[in-house]
């Protein structure tokens, strides 16, 4: 019964929420699961690793095609590089059974995240008016 309730209010929230939380959703994902895969490594549990990487990568797809080159094409242009970067390093993780990979993706997206937690209530607070 939780779970049903629990599943029920994340799809509220999903629907609900303005662009930028769901943004700041994805990204407390992604750093959940790459975090995830990599205890999963440590204790030996590679099977495991490679889900919580697939859900990773499959969340940094989703942020690469969301990607809107019409608003803010030298922004998209950066972040389709570091997303193309994270997204490879994960398929070598997966290949190589490398977890130190997983290092080299938070370092990468570690930064992103603290500017849009930042960034995302400001514009909730102060959004830009058209003109």
């Amino acid at each position: 019964m939780y779970e049903t309730t629990a599943r029920r209010y994340q799809q509220i929230q999903a629907t609900t929420a303005t662009p930028g939380e769901l943004l700041l959703a994805l990204y407390d994902g992604l750093f959940r699961f790459l975090k995830a895969a990599k205890m999963c490594f440590e204790n030996k549990q590679a099977v495991k690793a490679r889900e919580y990487l697939s859900k990773s990568h499959a969340i940094l797809s989703e942020l690469y095609i969301a990607l809107d080159y019409s608003q803010a094409p030298e922004l998209c242009g950066q972040l389709e590089a570091i997303y193309g970067f994270c997204m490879g390093h994960i398929l070598q993780c997966n290949l190589k059974n490398n977890p130190a990979m997983i290092d080299d993706v938070l370092r990468a997206l570690t930064p992103l995240k603290e500017a849009w937690t930042i960034a995302v209530p400001e514009a909730i607070r102060n959004p830009v008016q058209p003109r």
